[in-house]
């Protein structure tokens, strides 16, 4: 994120780095992604590691409410962790245990703390555009990823998307939206207004995808899943091109292939160099149901940030150009 919060308590967290062994002299907030919170700290003799805080009342992926959300992401990290050993190479950067073995440490009931080597290495931006090279070793990476044994602790991705009552709920009626919350919602009520009969449209159809997708996981439960990064977008990729080191696993859970390689090309020689690595040759109707997923997931964390009282912020900004593209791509594509 890149608003520094005002709810946490910078002093509570450079104490819970102990945990960690960490005694910062210097906690720096960082200004990247979006929706955790980010710090570097550094010791006094000048290590650095990085600091995440995840808020836990925002990660839906991982669970409704922040203590079902506090079991998921702590699964996540734990394998994020398992995944650096199997993979036996440098390929992505997992989070450090605490003294305790612990991965993930809470800081209050809605935040909890995870810390990772700082790697000082170059990062993408998320909408980057790859150039070959590049990509196809992003590509080999996912391919490197999706052939490892998954471990225990890997959560299972549910297709469902968690959003999809609150998007239901805003076409229904977009007056929640009430300008007294703040800045964008009336922005945001008379795009939903604008858009209804397209977004409705592209809901209904996305549904139908979701239920035929769970069939036939249930037939055939252990069919083509693997163990999926879930947002393998530039963004989320250190020095790409070079040792592409896949970060940000709290979306990680074993699923179809399709769920990361839609993000990752749509290049033809791209998707046939995963399948003479992996066997699997990725399912059209599988990347773009994935791809339509991604933009409806944006659309209601969105939603749900104009939903609520809000300030006009760099989040809140960001969020809107969000929510407009998500719209655009859309409404675009059900044209």
């Amino acid at each position: 994120m890149k608003d520094r919060p005002t709810d946490i308590d910078e002093t509570a967290l450079a104490a819970a780095l102990g945990a960690w062994g960490i005694e910062p002299v210097m906690l720096t907030h960082a200004p990247v992604g979006f929706g955790d919170h980010h710090w570097v700290a550094a010791d006094a003799e000048g290590r650095r590691t990085f600091v995440t805080v995840a808020d836990l009342a925002h990660k839906p992926h991982c669970g409704q409410g922040a203590a079902e959300a506090w079991t998921g992401l702590s699964r996540a990290m734990n394998t994020a962790a398992r995944l650096e050993s199997a993979l036996g190479e440098p390929a992505l950067v997992a989070p450090l245990r605490s003294g305790g073995g612990e991965t993930l440490l809470r800081l209050t009931g809605r935040y909890a703390v995870s810390v990772f080597p700082y790697v000082d290495a170059p990062t993408g931006h998320f909408g980057q555009v790859l150039d070959p090279g590049a990509r196809r070793l992003l590509v080999e990476r996912l391919a490197q990823l999706h052939t490892t044994r998954p471990p225990l602790t890997t959560p299972v991705h549910d297709p469902a998307l968690p959003g999809r009552a609150a998007i239901g709920a805003a076409l229904a009626d977009p007056q929640r939206f009430r300008d007294d919350v703040g800045p964008y919602a009336q922005r945001c009520q008379a795009l939903l207004t604008t858009n209804y009969a397209v977004l409705q449209a592209t809901l209904d159809h996305f549904d139908n995808g979701t239920a035929m997708l769970t069939a036939d996981a249930s037939a055939s439960p252990v069919a083509a899943t693997v163990v999926t990064h879930g947002e393998p977008h530039p963004g989320n990729v250190l020095d790409p091109g070079g040792r592409t080191l896949l970060v940000d696993w709290d979306t990680v859970a074993l699923a179809s292939p399709e769920r990361d390689l839609w993000l990752a090309t749509d290049a033809p020689e791209d998707l046939s160099r995963y399948a003479e690595l992996t066997g699997h040759r990725p399912d059209p109707e599988l990347l773009a149901y994935y791809e339509l997923r991604w933009a409806l997931d944006d659309m209601a964390a969105a939603l749900d940030i104009f939903g609520t009282r809000h300030p006009d912020t760099a989040d809140t900004r960001q969020a809107w150009e969000g929510l407009v593209g998500a719209v655009t791509a859309l409404a675009d594509g059900r044209r």
